[in-house]
């Protein structure tokens, strides 16, 4: 086991016995990552209307919290973990924001002023930890060009994409998740990242 899935477990085991400092490095640590598979995961329409901050936090607060459950295997098991519950936090907020939608509008019919949340999730918990607006914002930028490349990709080249450089699968875990050989899925996600290397550069 490498050093840092070693120290991941640790931190897991450390947070499953209560432990705040263990959940905030776990925060600190996963934050970003999970961030991507929220945003390379989101439709352009539900970027558009929702913070990715609230979503990472969101999927983030809802697993710490389910961590009791959670055997450790590696590191790239927890990441795919996390990963999960990214996903049902869309699911959740695509159902939201079509409810806000409908009260939007029932708003604006009797004179409201919309909502004032500014786009955060009701009830969602404050992050654990934040860190420095510089490095915030230079990781945004980068993302954001990332997104716009991957949005013009076929929906077979995003998704193979994902699944290696962002969730972590092996082209064997990708090939049984896919119903293709190691062989096939080895040379989709190099036309993939050749595909994704041209849009990139045209951005």
């Amino acid at each position: 086991m490498c050093t840092l899935s070693r120290k991941t477990q640790e931190l897991v085991a450390q947070a499953q016995g209560g432990d705040k400092t263990a959940l905030n490095q776990l925060y600190r640590a996963y934050a970003e990552r999970v961030r991507w598979m929220v945003r390379l995961n989101m439709s352009k329409e539900l970027r558009a209307k929702l913070e990715s901050v609230d979503l990472v936090q969101d999927a983030l607060f809802h697993a710490l919290r389910g961590l009791g459950g959670f055997k450790y295997k590696n590191e790239g098991d927890f990441v795919r973990w996390l990963s999960k519950i990214a996903q049902n936090v869309i699911r959740d907020n695509l159902d939201k924001l079509h409810a806000d939608k409908r009260n939007i509008h029932k708003e604006v019919a009797h004179g409201g002023h919309g909502p004032t949340t500014s786009g955060r999730l009701l009830g969602a918990p404050m992050p654990i930890d934040t860190t420095t607006p510089s490095v915030i914002m230079s990781k945004r930028e980068a993302l954001a060009k990332l997104e716009n490349a991957i949005d013009v990709l076929k929906p077979e080249y995003r998704e193979v994409i994902i699944l290696t450089k962002i969730e972590g699968l092996s082209y064997g875990e990708i090939g049984d998740r896919l119903g293709k050989s190691t062989d096939a899925v080895r040379m989709l996600v190099s036309r993939a990242m050749a595909a994704l290397t041209t849009a990139f550069r045209k951005i």
